[in-house]
């Protein structure tokens, strides 16, 4: 399942404690989308259940080498992202994966556990073994924002992310915007501007580790 964005060309917690875990840009940037290949889990995880906790005063802490970028939610239009967000950091699974994608004025895309290993041409084709119907709604994709990566088929988003450097208005009501930046812009300008290869992959890997923490262990 590759995942980047769309536009005018094409290109996606269960445990409480991570030890048991292991594992040219165009004129108009492609928008972050997932190819049409399936993905095995990363590990032992099933599908997040229906009453998953969804809201609460918790933010998502993204922590690279470039800084912590913070992150708060929208369960009020997209419960269903934010919860399978929250249940993947949880589980550990997006520790390790990189941002494997990053076009200059546009987003930075990551969560692919196919992106753990050192083999590049997959990065961008995995996802959790699930995936999660879209939530289209009202939330502008402006700078900041903490949106969804999908194939063509709306409903086909898993657990790779993007956030937009930028106001992308083209994919309003086209992805899911679930959360926004609230700290750490600055960190999300330097891994945009990283130099990357012809598949908009950073030549040198920009690993992450994301929690999920209270808004004021976050010093919020």
């Amino acid at each position: 399942m590759r995942t980047l964005v769309i536009v005018a060309v094409g290109a996606m917690l269960v445990a409480t404690s991570c030890k048991s875990q292991s594992k040219t840009e165009t004129t108009k940037p492609a928008e972050p989308q997932a190819t049409e290949k399936k993905a095995e889990p990363a590990g032992p995880l099933v599908k997040w259940p229906d009453n998953y906790p969804v809201t609460g005063d918790s933010v998502a802490v993204i922590s690279t080498k470039y800084g912590d970028v913070v992150l708060e939610f929208f369960p009020d239009v997209a419960p269903n992202h934010v919860r399978n967000f929250k249940y993947l950091a949880n589980a550990c699974f997006y520790n390790g994966c990189t941002f494997h994608r990053v076009i200059s004025n546009f987003m930075i895309q990551g969560g692919d556990p196919n992106s753990k290993d050192t083999i590049r041409a997959n990065d961008g084709t995995g996802g959790p073994g699930w995936t999660v119907a879209a939530e289209f709604n009202a939330k502008d994709h402006a700078r900041g924002v903490l949106s969804m990566a999908r194939s063509q088929d709306p409903n086909s988003a898993g657990s790779q992310f993007f956030i937009c450097v930028k106001a992308a208005k083209h994919l309003n009501n086209n992805y899911t915007a679930f959360g926004q930046v609230v700290k750490g812009i600055e960190a999300v300008d330097q891994i945009v501007n990283q130099p990357r290869d012809q598949r908009d992959n950073p030549l040198e890997r920009i690993e992450m580790r994301v929690r999920i923490v209270p808004r004021a262990a976050a010093g919020l």
